[in-house]
């Protein structure tokens, strides 16, 4: 497992493509509020007693918000019963995993495996990690099977040269292929580039970011939906157990 170290690039400023926080102004102003504190509001829903929910990131870190029914107050925390159970808690995991799916889902992230694959396995990849091309081979017979679709967030953090070989692989032609190329070939294949497009730039930079956001320091960081739809994350090569989980959606 490698770690996030002092090579990175600067993260931006700026949330990734894709899912973005809500416009402050068009929030009610408690949570505008919270909003302008570091909160990102990622999606609403209903909740009991008139209430209005916020699924919300703080710190990184899911954060669920309450909106009174005057849409005076914000209340952060947990919904509790009369039995002290706390309200829809597998809803709440499901709703905080598909704002941060969605994130994933437009992230700039390479293909490996067939499109129209039931499933995809999100993992955040150093082309200089050695745990991340094990991952790549460990995952092969799904992969080759067309039930998985591995989708590559590229990340260079590892190495000096990582941010260039990372900008190479996305700025490639043919992505799929180059990462392939570059898998298949001990040590690595592909040459980092020295002037990368902006574009490419671009991309890895809002990589780190999203790498950041969701909490992933070292690599291979893998996320996958469970069979109750929850998010979940792990963290370096997986064992044969635990691929098996990932795979099929354990």
């Amino acid at each position: 497992m490698n770690s996030l170290g002092k090579r990175c690039l600067p993260w931006l400023l700026a949330l990734p493509c894709g899912l973005q926080a809500a416009p402050a102004a068009s929030l009610p102003a408690p949570i505008q509020a919270l909003a302008q504190q570091g909160y990102e509001i990622l999606d609403s829903f209903e909740a009991p007693g008139g209430l209005t929910g916020y699924a919300a990131l703080y710190l990184s870190r899911p954060q669920t918000v309450y909106l009174t029914p005057d849409g005076q107050h914000a209340i952060a925390g947990a919904i509790t019963d009369a039995r002290g159970d706390k309200w829809n808690q597998a809803g709440l995991d499901r709703q905080f995993g598909a704002a941060m799916l969605r994130q994933l889902e437009n992230s700039a992230w390479i293909a490996d495996g067939d499109a129209k694959a039931p499933r995809a396995v999100y993992v955040f990849t150093d082309p200089n990690c050695p745990y991340c091309s094990q991952f790549w081979r460990d995952a092969r017979p799904w992969v080759d099977a067309g039930k998985v679709q591995l989708r590559h967030i590229l990340v260079g953090i590892l190495e000096a040269d990582s941010p260039g070989k990372a900008m190479a692989l996305l700025a490639d032609a043919d992505p799929e292929a180059a990462l392939a190329r570059h898998e298949r070939q001990p040590g690595g294949g592909i040459q980092p580039l020295a002037r990368p497009p902006r574009a490419a730039a671009d991309k890895l930079a809002a990589n780190h970011q999203l790498m950041e956001r969701f909490g992933a320091f070292s690599t291979p960081a893998i996320f996958y939906l469970d069979a109750t739809g929850a998010l979940r994350k792990a963290q370096g090569a997986p064992s044969p157990a635990s691929l098996a989980k990932i795979m099929n959606g354990e």
